[in-house]
């Protein structure tokens, strides 16, 4: 009789749902399941005039440019003009005014903004606000109607695991599939299904420097893919007042501002998310939904705001736990957001909260505790490392090779790339990404262990905590990498223990080196740190300065460029569904290629024809076989032999053993390889490729080169698996 493991392969996905879905526990063979739950099974039927309410689609396509180019009314008038003076198409706009009507009957298709005052008093004097704002759940209702958003849902909370050969090993990615949105499940009742909200608030630069400032409020639904995301909210700015200046009752009424606003802003979901609401969706099934907001995704300072703490002057200075202030730097507080409730007067007569009315105490099973998340661009890239490499900058700095440090560094896409950078300070977390990934293979032969062990030390912690961020950076968790992630971060927090020890002109004591604490919590409960991480809203707002620079007057800025964003929305919209119109009806409007159609009379007769390439992208799963060597590719050709097709790459390898084993290897986890002579270079099948890597030549020791396993977490987990094989 089989055994019940053999009924099973490698990599079969095993999907546990919810119980109140009703859906057994089923088994995936890999290539059967579908990557990205909620992809729909079939293409949505195609609008045949996606541009409607245009009258035809050169008239909206004219409307699109002159929207994207921000011509004035008196140049649109123009435009539309010269198009009318030669016709080969049907164009029914005759001015600007017939634009916009077009412009705002197509804005029925989506939810408009609304303008609403507000008002808060402050020391018996009623301050008015103006409010911006989408309503969330008809936002919302809008997704779930589409026929072309509706597919991608995911309506039940999903367990998922993986079979390795001898068990299912469970993993995370997605919100679904963590932890709170199955207990958000459990909580409603059996027949409805959580709807489950991301909100981002951050005060945007509007002008080059910096005097004009917006608020943007961006959503996405956690049931959706992260792509789908909107600014659904313009929050006001409050004016400083130097009589009030950073007094405690005048910081209290710009929290009180922010809450107030905040409430307008949920007040169409706290009762849905008591009562639920059905909604009749795009496939013509009524289901019943339960509001939550899931994840808050902000920075440090934004959080004090949403958690009405005070922040860095408080005594407990997280917005998670309550962790005192003089313990920021040792790790997490064993005191947790369970017991935040329970704790609130007590931490209110101990000045830490703020005594301010919350507006997310109005939603049903949202904590607020637990909805703000760790952000990754700015508790790690713009947080712990630009610490980290400030203090680096001055060691390099007093050794005297400045220019040494990145001198010969290889270029590598997608990865920025430093000549002189040791004197320089940057304003965006990329930036500071890119330097820690490289900073270690660059820096390595500036400081001896001997003789510069400070500065030998601060670079180990920062070995450290690249191998910590990549963890925080993974977009798929299991068991084993959140604790190896848990592991590295206690590594680097002794390792910093050790270096801090003798420094006592500055000080770590911080809240971005302790919310690190939280990071792997958020995963269990909440999917992998891209969910909640601010950087994909942070592009918004350039869009947001362009908006305000190229269309407004400088005057109610925030209607106008809410209304640039409702009409790119709709652009969007209309674009998107004209693209997929396109791609149903290729078809036989296709001319062939004349190169490839002559391309069977090009082949030569003759026993072989080569061609040779200049480029080449590999698709590959994740982990492949072991045993890999590492190679420099000097040439990719196809070779025809007898009317069969070799795609071949010619490389020299570089697997010629090494020296000694250098104690830094081991520090600073080193995989080192050495190129063999250029006469021993093989062609080997493009089919052996697994993907490409960087190697930084080691100037130290001749002809040696370090593989650079930080460029990206795939490169990251195929060297931890090199390294785990080869016993170190």
């Amino acid at each position: 009789m089989a055994s019940p493991v053999s009924q099973f392969e490698v990599d079969d996905i095993q999907v546990r749902y919810h119980p109140n879905s009703g859906c057994p526990t089923q088994v995936y063979h890999f290539e059967d399941y579908r990557c990205g739950p909620g992809a729909p099974a079939a293409p949505p039927k195609v609008d045949p005039e996606p541009w409607c309410p245009f009258r035809t689609r050169i008239d909206f396509e004219v409307a699109e440019l002159a929207h994207e180019a921000a011509l004035t009314h008196e140049q649109t008038d123009r435009f539309i003009k010269l198009i009318h003076r030669s016709r080969c198409e049907l164009f029914m706009l005759w001015n600007r005014k017939d634009v916009q009507d077009m412009w705002d009957a197509a804005s029925f298709k989506l939810t408009p903004f609304t303008k609403e005052e507000v008002v808060v008093p402050f020391r018996g004097v009623d301050q008015t606000f103006p409010f911006f704002h989408h309503s969330l759940w008809d936002w919302a209702v809008d997704l779930l109607q589409d026929p072309e958003v509706g597919p991608h849902f995911i309506f039940d909370a999903q367990q998922l695991s993986k079979f390795d050969g001898k068990k299912f090993v469970r993993y995370i990615h997605e919100p679904w599939t963590a932890n709170t949105f199955w207990e958000h499940q459990s909580k409603i009742p059996s027949d409805g299904k959580p709807l489950a909200f991301v909100l981002y608030a951050d005060k945007a630069k509007l002008s080059s420097f910096g005097h004009a400032k917006g608020y943007p409020i961006v959503v996405w639904c956690a049931n959706l893919p992260a792509a789908v995301r909107n600014v659904v909210g313009w929050l006001p700015i409050v004016k400083e007042d130097k009589k009030h200046f950073k007094k405690p009752a005048f910081v209290n009424f710009k929290n009180a501002v922010w809450h107030t606003l905040f409430l307008m802003l949920l007040a169409c979901l706290a009762p849905l998310s008591k009562l639920g609401s059905p909604v009749k969706c795009w496939d013509d099934v009524v289901r019943t939904f339960y509001p939550i907001i899931l994840i808050l995704s902000a920075d440090y300072e934004e959080q004090v705001v949403m958690a009405l703490i005070r922040g860095l002057m408080g005594k407990f200075p997280c917005p998670v736990c309550l962790i005192p202030r003089e313990e920021l730097s040792k790790g997490s507080s064993t005191i947790g957001f369970a017991h935040l409730e329970m704790q609130r007067h007590y931490v209110l007569s101990s000045e830490s909260l703020r005594d301010v009315n919350s507006a997310f105490d109005t939603m049903e099973h949202t904590v607020v505790y637990r909805a703000l998340s760790f952000d990754k661009l700015h508790f790690n890239d713009e947080g712990k490392f630009d610490h980290l490499w400030t203090e680096l900058q001055k060691w390099i700095t007093n050794s005297g090779q400045q220019a040494a440090v990145f001198e010969s560094f290889p270029r590598w896409r997608n990865l920025n790339h430093f000549d002189q950078v040791v004197s320089i300070s940057f304003a965006y977390g990329t930036k500071y990404e890119d330097i820690s990934k490289l900073i270690v293979f660059a820096a390595h032969n500036v400081f001896k262990r001997d003789l510069d062990p400070q500065a030998y030390l601060l670079l180990h912690c920062i070995r450290s905590y690249v191998e910590f961020n990549m963890y925080a950076s993974l977009e798929v968790h299991t068991e084993d990498t959140i604790r190896d992630g848990q592991n590295t971060l206690s590594e680097l927090t002794e390792l910093m223990d050790v270096y801090t020890a003798d420094l006592s002109e500055k000080s770590w004591n911080f809240p971005k080196m302790h919310l690190s604490a939280h990071v792997f919590d958020d995963i269990e409960a909440k999917g992998v740190t891209r969910n909640y991480n601010t950087k994909p809203n942070e592009k918004m707002h350039g869009p947001l300065k362009d908006a305000y620079q190229d269309r407004t007057n400088f005057k109610n800025f925030a209607e106008q460029i809410l209304q640039y964003n409702h009409d790119s929305l709709v652009v969007e919209y209309i674009r998107s569904k004209m693209e997929c119109l396109d791609a149903q009806n290729l078809g036989s409007s296709i001319v062939p290629d004349p190169l490839e159609a002559d391309l069977d009379g090009l082949k030569s007769t003759e026993p072989t024809d080569i061609t040779e390439f200049r480029f080449i992208k590999v698709s590959y799963e994740s982990l492949a076989e072991s045993g890999p060597i590492f190679a420099k590719l000097l040439l990719v050709f196809t070779c025809i032999v007898w009317d069969v097709n070799y795609p071949i790459a010619l490389t020299l390898p570089y697997d010629q053993p090494v020296g000694t084993r250098l104690r830094k290897d081991k520090d600073f986890k080193f995989w080192r390889v050495k190129a063999k002579p250029r006469a021993s270079a093989e062609c080997f099948s493009v089919q052996l490729i697994i993907r490409g890597c960087v190697l930084a030549e080691d100037s130290s020791r001749v002809n040696e080169f370090l593989v650079v396993n930080m460029t990206n977490t795939d490169i990251f987990l195929r060297m931890k698996e090199i390294r785990a094989e080869a016993g170190y």
